[in-house]
């Protein structure tokens, strides 16, 4: 899990650090603001054993099993198919200046098998801007619920390539 870079995104919320941690933590709480997710079902939750399901709008689904969980701070999860290779996430928030801030890292599984020197390439051109987009869009989702109150139009920041319908 720790052979290829970490790719992050880290967005200003317009919220305070308790509003956002009472809605990241919401059992199905990517229905809300994820703009690429066709649904987000809870399996368990609540604290560190908490798992669920997500589909994409182009109905590739993938389970979440949350490892770590601390309040008002974050959580780090394993994300992937039922019996796949998983990729470890981060969401951190943290304030500064009465100012809140999210922070989301993935460790992604591909590439995993591959030299670092061999996947360096691929990792740049391919996987990082994608996977940029990505977590840009679920940040602004964010910051769209915050301000909206409802939940966020399916792709409404643009499609994506790996979740979106084609």
């Amino acid at each position: 899990m720790n052979k290829t870079w970490p790719v992050s995104c880290k967005m200003k919320i317009y919220a305070t650090k308790e509003q956002l941690w009472s809605l990241i933590t919401k059992p199905g709480h990517l229905n809300l603001f994820h703009p690429f997710i066709k649904s987000n079902e809870v399996i368990k939750w609540d604290g560190v054993g908490s798992r669920d399901e997500l589909t994409y709008l182009n109905e590739i689904s993938l389970l979440r099993d949350f490892i770590k969980w601390n309040q008002n701070i974050g959580y780090t999860l394993l994300i992937g198919r039922k019996n796949g290779q998983k990729s470890k996430v981060e969401w951190e928030i943290t304030t500064l200046n009465n100012e809140t801030f999210l922070s989301i890292t993935v460790h992604p599984h591909l590439l995993n098998s591959v030299p670092r020197f061999i996947s360096y390439f691929p990792y740049s051109l391919f996987i990082k801007p994608k996977l940029k987009k990505y977590l840009s869009s679920v940040i602004r989702g964010i910051n769209w619920y915050f301000e909206n109150k409802n939940p966020i139009p399916k792709n409404h920041f643009g499609k994506h390539d790996w979740f979106s319908k084609t």
